[in-house]
């Protein structure tokens, strides 16, 4: 099985056991989307994983400074529902949309499972797929890049001059 699948099995799974989960996104923790399961929610995936690792990375950097050691999750509680955000190693986060009567322990137990296996996945998809250098970035008989200073450029009477 490739790691996309296996991500989206995971995911898909988390729904099935927990009844109030309407979906959930994996995202790295650049904002940038990996995976979704979001099926009829009518969510936007890619706000959804921009917005999480802005969280995330608020909520690590609130955990550590105040002395409480690495972010385990966050929890966002709505009107509608509720938003789940759980780091999923050092290069990656979950966030699982649930209604309003989801039951926080039953999905913390799910969840927290799900961002733990989705990690192991994504650090063996990283180990199996490192390419192979290009043997030209070894050969150290490769030509160094050349600086021209700026005082030898030709002068541009097109360009404005700067005043002193």
């Amino acid at each position: 099985m490739d790691t996309d699948t296996a991500i989206l099995t995971e995911l898909h799974g988390l729904r099935r056991r927990v009844p109030e989960v309407a979906g959930s996104v994996l995202a790295g923790v650049d904002g940038l989307m990996i995976s979704r399961d979001l099926a009829g929610t009518g969510t936007d995936a890619d706000s959804i994983a921009a917005l999480a690792a802005a969280s995330v990375g608020l909520g690590r950097r609130f955990a550590v400074t105040s002395g409480h050691g690495e972010l385990r999750e966050t929890v966002i509680a709505g009107t509608h529902g509720y938003v789940a955000l759980y780091a999923a190693g050092s290069r990656a986060l979950l966030a699982v949309l649930a209604g309003p009567g989801a039951d926080l322990p039953l999905l913390h137990t799910h969840a927290r499972r799900v961002a733990q296996l989705v990690d192991g996945i994504l650090q063996t998809d990283l180990v199996t797929n490192v390419p192979d250098p290009d043997p030209s970035f070894l050969d150290n008989r490769a030509p160094l890049a050349v600086r021209t200073p700026m005082a030898t450029l030709p002068y541009n009477p097109a360009l404005p001059r700067r005043r002193r």
